[in-house]
């Protein structure tokens, strides 16, 4: 029995850290698979659905990729999945965000409150909670503001994902950063 014991505690001592997705990274979308990968690892525990304490603009850039741009005070409180992740688990995320190649950082603090929706949380979550959230890299995180028309979405579902494009779909031969630079160049405002 002592031994359950510790395999039941085994994944809530090394999922220290809390990551709050709101994107692709959420259920019923395309990146989704690698959390449910880290769940099944132990690498990774949902938490519950949570919106941050304060407002962010949440946009979508070219392929209708999300990008929360941490921009304070500005959009609107955004909606989405907290999840408490291993070191493991981080490096993971980190290279499906690109942190290593300008396309995203994780930052943190950020507060977030557990979602009124939010009763399908898979343990006893804290109401509040703080953690780190995959932002848009600063090097064009203002740009996407503005191409934006300063509005954003208070979360990606499937309206804000209507449009969106696989890695696996899109042009091999630019990079995403180069992508992002011909989304901000281009003249539509399509979001």
């Amino acid at each position: 029995m002592g031994m359950e014991v510790a395999a039941e505690e085994e994944p809530k001592k090394k999922c220290r850290a809390l990551i709050f997705t709101y994107g692709t990274l959420k259920r019923g979308f395309s990146n989704h698979n690698l959390i449910q990968d880290l769940v099944l690892t132990g690498d990774a525990v949902f938490r519950g659905a949570y919106t941050t304490s304060e407002s962010f603009p949440l946009v979508c850039g070219p392929y209708r990729v999300p990008f929360l741009l941490n921009i304070p005070g500005s959009g609107h409180p955004v909606t989405g999945e907290l999840y408490a992740v291993s070191a493991y688990g981080l490096s993971r995320m980190d290279e499906l965000e690109g942190t290593s190649r300008g396309h995203y950082q994780r930052l943190g603090p950020v507060r977030v409150t557990r979602a009124a929706v939010a009763a399908e949380a898979d343990d006893d979550s804290d109401d509040e909670a703080e953690a780190e959230a995959y932002f848009a890299d600063r090097s064009y995180e203002m740009e996407l503001w503005k191409k934006s028309g300063k509005l954003g979405f208070r979360w990606y579902g499937e309206k804000e994902a209507k449009g969106y494009v696989k890695r696996k779909d899109r042009p091999q031969n630019l990079s995403f950063l180069e992508h992002i630079r011909i989304f901000l160049s281009s003249s539509s405002t399509d979001q």
